[in-house]
């Protein structure tokens, strides 16, 4: 009789600790570690996502163009745009799929940062040109019309940065000043209390 009291007793036990370890050793499930997609539900990648969408319909109607008077307003403006495309589409991948952990040594913000500047001027400047230089067809103005808006989304994205993530430059001077804060007070706490020769209260 008390051996099968004690064999009952040890199969509670043990369906209170199954019950126990059951609980938190659940899988955890739909993660999603191949894409990085959260970046979409930022402005910053919104943005992004409009600068290719722009970019793009705004080289293809340039190439749909079949002739021109002022051809080399158009060409500038075909280099501009595709490389905005494609540059855009390249960072965008990388920011979004786990190559930006691998390529770690590269600082991808500040890339970012000035990748987005460089093509903001660019963009713009391609789009007065051919702005200013067409020959009035409807391809051309529409052309115009979506490289102005990748100017702006270039733009905005530019200015996003700044806000949430401030200047490179100025993010360097802070690291640089943060050592240097160490040393000091490691300095500080090695000197002694009392100098030598003085009394002591």
């Amino acid at each position: 009789m008390p051996h099968s009291q004690e064999h009952g007793n040890g199969g509670a036990m043990e369906s209170e600790r199954e019950g126990v370890y059951q609980s938190t050793t659940e899988p955890i499930q739909n993660q999603n570690s191949c894409l990085q997609l959260g970046i979409f539900k930022q402005w910053s990648g919104k943005m992004k996502l409009l600068q290719v969408v722009f970019s793009f319909v705004a080289f293809v109607l340039e190439e749909v163009v079949k002739s021109c008077m002022n051809c080399h307003a158009l060409y500038f403006f075909e280099f501009v745009s595709c490389s905005a495309f494609l540059l855009t589409t390249f960072l965008l991948i990388i920011l979004i799929t786990p190559l930006k952990t691998k390529l770690d040594r590269i600082n991808w913000e500040t890339v970012d940062f000035y990748y987005t500047a460089v093509i903001a001027i660019f963009f713009f400047l391609a789009s007065i040109i051919f702005a200013a230089q067409n020959d009035g067809s409807s391809l051309e103005l529409w052309s115009v019309v979506f490289g102005f808006l990748a100017s702006i989304a270039f733009l905005v994205d530019l200015v996003i940065q700044c806000k949430n993530k401030g200047l490179p430059c100025k993010q360097k001077q802070e690291k640089v000043a943060e050592p240097n804060k160490g040393a000091e007070t490691v300095k500080a706490e090695t000197e002694p209390l009392n100098d030598a020769g003085a009394p002591c209260s």
